[in-house]
């Protein structure tokens, strides 16, 4: 038989247990709560390279709503999160230019949509573009995307596939979150 000392030391460990029990439940439904998200409603992007200055920095953190296509397309100047078309292993962070059946050229610098100068097209670089390109014609259920340093940025002009199929989009770049200085929407310079 057991002495008291011992029936309190076995409920000790028992409500120890418990206790862990509990902590791993938690941390297990929090995990798979983050997990699901992540996959679900938003992506996490780091920027790798400086095609989208002034815009948004290299080593720069930015979320995405995945939902944000969900009922909705892409319109120009948003700022997406896609799979590269050339190599959908890589994710790539780009501003939309030319929409679903419409012709972009690139002239002097400057961007036309089916023959009309997009003065606010330029409004975010950080310099002047130079060069000439297209034109290109945007296949339905497609999009053309340019970086915001146009003379740094591997974008629609260069790339095999040149074009970002809907359902390559991953997400509209919303919220950067790291460096701190620098906290805020990143789209909103997109909003008319």
């Amino acid at each position: 038989m057991k002495n008291k000392k011992e029936k309190k030391q076995e409920e000790e460990e028992l409500t120890g247990m418990a206790a862990v029990w509990d902590y791993l439940k938690t941390f297990l439904i929090i995990f798979c709560v983050v997990f699901a998200m992540n996959k679900l409603v938003y992506i996490n992007a780091v920027i790798p390279s400086e095609s989208m200055q002034d815009t948004i920095m290299k080593g720069d953190r930015v979320l995405g709503n995945r939902l944000a296509y969900i009922k909705d397309n892409p319109e120009r100047y948003d700022i997406v999160i896609f799979k590269y078309p050339d190599d959908p292993s890589k994710i790539f962070i780009k501003r939309v230019i030319g929409l679903p059946g419409e012709t972009v050229t690139v002239k002097d610098g400057k961007i036309y949509i089916d023959g009309k100068e997009q003065t606010q097209a330029v409004s975010f670089c950080p310099e002047e573009m130079a060069g000439s390109f297209g034109p290109y014609e945007v296949p339905e259920d497609s999009y053309f995307v340019m970086g915001d340093n146009r003379n740094n940025s591997l974008d629609s002009r260069y790339w095999d596939n040149t074009y970002v199929k809907k359902e390559a989009i991953l997400a509209k770049a919303g919220f950067r979150y790291w460096p701190l200085n620098k906290v805020g929407f990143v789209n909103k310079s997109a909003e008319k």
